[in-house]
C-alpha cells in the first residue's frame, strides 16, 4: 500500500471508492500482537499474546475488564485501546445507574462501533488504530464481537486478530462447530492452543499470554469477568503438553516392541 493523493484526509474518497486512512488503521490492527476470542452458550474466553517491545521492557496490557459481565482484548495501537476501554467502562456504569441493569453486549458493541465510525467522517480526527474483541454475558447468553476501526462490527463464535492471526483462525475454523457445548476448561485450552499457533515456534508459557473468562454457572449465577492467574494457566499448559506427548510416547514404545520382535526371530536353517 503506497502513499497517494487520496490518503491525506480521512474524508477523501479515491476514485475506486476507498478511504485509505481507514485501511491504514486496519493495517495497524494486523501489526499488533495476536488476540483470540471464543464462546460457548454460557461462557466467553479472551486470550492475548504478551509481546514486549524489547528485552528490557515489560509487555503492554492487552485485556481489559469493562464491567462485571464484559471485557475486551485489543490488537493494534494500545493507547487507542485504553481510551476505548475507558469509554466502554463509562457506558456500562451510566447504563447501570439509569436502568439498574447491565448493558447488553450487543448494545455495548454498537456504541463502540458508532464511536469508531465518527472518526471516519471528521477531517480533524483520525481513525482509531486498534481492533477490539468484545466478550460478554447477558440474558441471551454469551457473546463475542469484533469491532473494526472502520466502524463495522460482527458477532462471532470464535475469532482472532493481530499479527499471524491467520494461523489461529485456521485452528479455530477446524473446531468451532462444537464450541456451543464446550466447558470453560475446554474453551481455555482451545484459546491457548490458538495463541500458540501465532507464536511461530516460541514456547507457550504463562508469562507470554493472558487469559480472561466470563460466564454463567449451572445454577444460574454469573461468574464475573476475571483474569485467570498465571499459576492456573501454567497448569493448563502443562496438561496440554502432557496430552500431546502421550500419543507420541505410545507410538515410540510400540515401534520399539515391533523391532524387538523382529530381532527375536529364529535363524533360518542352512
Amino acid at each position: 500500500m503506497f502513499r497517494n493523493q487520496y490518503d491525506t484526509d480521512v474524508t477523501t474518497w479515491s476514485p475506486a471508492g476507498r478511504l485509505f486512512q481507514v485501511e491504514y488503521a486496519m493495517e495497524a490492527v494486523k501489526q499488533g500482537s495476536a488476540c483470540v476470542g471464543l464462546r460457548s452458550r454460557t461462557h466467553a474466553v479472551l486470550a492475548a499474546a504478551n509481546k514486549a517491545a524489547s528485552e528490557l521492557s515489560s509487555h503492554q496490557r492487552k485485556v481489559f475488564r469493562v464491567a462485571d459481565h464484559a471485557g475486551v482484548a485489543l490488537a493494534g495501537l494500545t493507547a487507542d485501546g485504553r481510551v476505548l476501554s475507558r469509554f466502554l467502562r463509562s457506558e456500562c456504569i451510566n447504563h447501570a445507574f439509569v436502568y439498574d441493569a447491565p448493558l447488553p453486549v450487543s448494545r455495548l458493541a454498537l456504541r463502540l462501533a458508532d464511536k469508531a465510525q465518527v472518526c471516519t467522517q471528521r477531517s480533524w480526527k483520525r481513525p482509531y488504530g486498534v481492533g477490539l474483541l468484545v466478550a460478554g454475558l447477558d440474558e441471551s447468553g454469551a457473546h463475542l464481537y469484533y469491532n473494526c476501526p472502520s466502524g463495522n462490527y460482527f458477532e462471532y463464535q470464535a475469532f482472532a486478530i493481530g499479527s499471524r492471526s491467520q494461523a489461529a483462525k485456521t485452528f479455530l475454523e477446524r473446531r468451532f462447530e462444537g464450541y456451543n457445548d464446550y466447558t470453560p476448561e475446554q474453551l481455555i485450552k482451545d484459546a491457548l492452543s490458538a495463541i500458540k499457533e501465532t507464536l511461530q515456534g516460541e514456547k507457550l508459557t504463562s508469562s507470554n499470554c493472558t487469559v480472561a473468562i466470563v460466564g454463567r454457572k449451572d445454577d444460574g449465577t454469573v461468574e464475573p469477568f476475571e483474569m485467570i492467574d498465571a499459576k492456573r494457566i501454567q497448569e493448563i499448559i502443562n496438561s496440554m503438553e502432557a496430552a500431546e506427548e502421550a500419543p507420541a510416547a505410545e507410538a515410540e514404545s510400540s515401534s520399539m516392541q515391533e523391532e524387538d520382535k523382529g530381532t527375536d526371530a529364529a535363524p533360518m536353517d542352512i
